[in-house]
Parts: C-alpha cells; sequence; structure tokens
C-alpha cells in the first residue's frame, strides 16, 4: 500500500512540473503537426528525448534557451518522446535519444547525436536559418 501511494505521489508531482515542451514553445510529436511544418517549409527542430536520459537533460536547458532567442523565433519545434514514438523514431531515422534534427524546406540539413555544447547546438539550428 505504501509503495503505491508512493507512485500515485509521484505521478501527481510529475502532472505539475511544466515539461521542456511547455517551457521552450516546444510541441510533443504528433505526425500531422510536424508534416504540416515541413510543408510549410519554415525551419523545424525535432529533439527525440527520454525523460530518464541524463544526455537529453543535459540538451535541454541549453535548446530550450536558444529556442526562446529571437534569433530562432521562426523555428517549429517538437519533442519526440523516445520511450513512446518509436514510429516516429523511424521515419526520422533517429534510432538513438538525444538527437536533434534540423530541417529548412522540409528536408534535413543538420543532425547531432549527444551534443550538450550550447554552442553546438546553436550551431546545428543555425544551419535551419
Amino acid at each position: 500500500m505504501r509503495n503505491r501511494r508512493q507512485i500515485l505521489l509521484a505521478a501527481a508531482a510529475a502532472a505539475l512540473i511544466p515539461s521542456l515542451a511547455d517551457a521552450a514553445g516546444m510541441q510533443r510529436y504528433a505526425n500531422v503537426n510536424f508534416e504540416a511544418a515541413l510543408a510549410a517549409g519554415g525551419p523545424v527542430v525535432a529533439h527525440i528525448d527520454a525523460d530518464w536520459c541524463p544526455t537529453c537533460r543535459a540538451q535541454r536547458p541549453a535548446l530550450a534557451k536558444l529556442l526562446e532567442d529571437g534569433r530562432f523565433a521562426a523555428f517549429r519545434a517538437f519533442l519526440v518522446d523516445y520511450d513512446t514514438e518509436k514510429k516516429a523514431m523511424r521515419a526520422l531515422n533517429a534510432p538513438d535519444r538525444s538527437t536533434i534534427i534540423v530541417f529548412k524546406g522540409g528536408r534535413e540539413v543538420a543532425r547531432s547525436v549527444g551534443a550538450t555544447d550550447k554552442a553546438a547546438i546553436e550551431a546545428l539550428l543555425a544551419k535551419g536559418l
């Protein structure tokens, strides 16, 4: 009984904490929205993320801060959950978590796996402008 109560309390607490998607203007991946963003031709970024991944956790603040920067305001940003969006990951040819993919004009122009340095992520995003 005690273990169940702890699980319920942890789930309730997690629901109150804003996700990266909420905090950085990113949206959770949905195929129809992602395809529409690509078809529009503007810059798009997809981040393959897992809550439990230390590299992903290190990428989040840098990516969030950059997406709030006016230079990258035109980006449509999508968070792809590593644990639940396997079909999306196959479509993106992204088998690994902590992958950041940048699109411009509906086509992939840059990709990085494991980059956590803000300058490296900024250079990656700049390729989408």
